[in-house]
């Protein structure tokens, strides 16, 4: 395996977990458990185990536990670094603010941190940077964004954006639908380049949709639709029925 450990990646912890009450009100959500293990575990074990060494989080909400939860992660061959957030930024916000930590020339991976999706193919991250950087070493406007797509789940029965591979679209792009292009949900897991958050200010709110919306109508977004289980951990009925079956459900 090929390790690329200048190469960095951003979990989004930053989150209350207000529909998980009570079980997030003494424990932030990215640490609730599925199998004994917890969510950001999960996610940390894959990142590692596809040679990745340099991980941020950021968190608001109860962060101390994650900290002394994980600490510098060492133990685990990682290098962990945090945002504290006041105040959650939301997730454009929280990555703006966490860049230079990310310390990265381009681009950087993201996922969130209350996902569930043990079998994620971490290796096409690599993949896809080496290809889109040839691609803008050829002279083509850098692509901004790269998303994971999935099917859509119970709960966003109507998906979030258009695949009409290789380009990510939303509504406003394709709002006539004439050949029935179907929508999927956006998974949280995302390669994004720095630039996308240049006119970001540190420090402030802000939300992603809207920017990814802007720069998809110049065709400077891309994404593939996963093949692994998804699922969203938003409620505690969400989480018992994971614990109740096997982690690859």
């Amino acid at each position: 395996m090929t390790f690329f450990t200048d190469f960095p990646a951003m979990i989004l912890a930053a989150g209350r977990g207000e529909r998980m009450r009570p079980l997030t009100d003494h424990l932030p959500k990215p640490l609730l458990e599925i199998h004994g293990k917890s969510l950001l575990q999960y996610h940390l074990e894959g990142l590692k185990n596809n040679g990745f060494k340099n991980i941020v989080i950021n968190h608001a909400w109860l962060g101390h536990k994650i900290e002394e939860a994980l600490g510098n992660g060492s133990k685990m061959g990682l290098n962990i670094l945090y945002s504290p957030e006041e105040n959650a930024l939301e997730t454009a916000g929280g990555i703006k603010n966490a860049l230079e930590l990310l310390n990265t020339n381009d681009y950087f991976f993201v996922m969130n941190g209350d996902t569930f999706m043990p079998g994620f193919p971490f290796h096409r991250i690599h993949e896809i940077v080496e290809q889109l950087r040839i691609d803008n070493a050829e002279g083509a406007n850098p692509l901004l964004a790269y998303l994971f797509l999935t099917k859509n789940p119970p709960h966003n029965p109507h998906g979030d954006f258009y695949l009409v591979s290789p380009q990510v679209l939303s509504d406003e792009q394709l709002a006539s639908n004439p050949l029935g292009q179907p929508k999927y949900t956006f998974s949280g897991a995302a390669i994004y380049h720095k630039e996308l958050f240049k006119d970001l200010i540190k420090g402030e709110k802000a939300a992603l949709a809207p920017i990814l919306k802007n720069v998809m109508g110049s065709l400077l977004v891309e994404g593939e639709l996963l093949s692994c289980f998804w699922h969203d951990v938003g409620t505690p009925d969400r989480l018992l029925a994971l614990n109740q079956n096997s982690v690859n459900q």
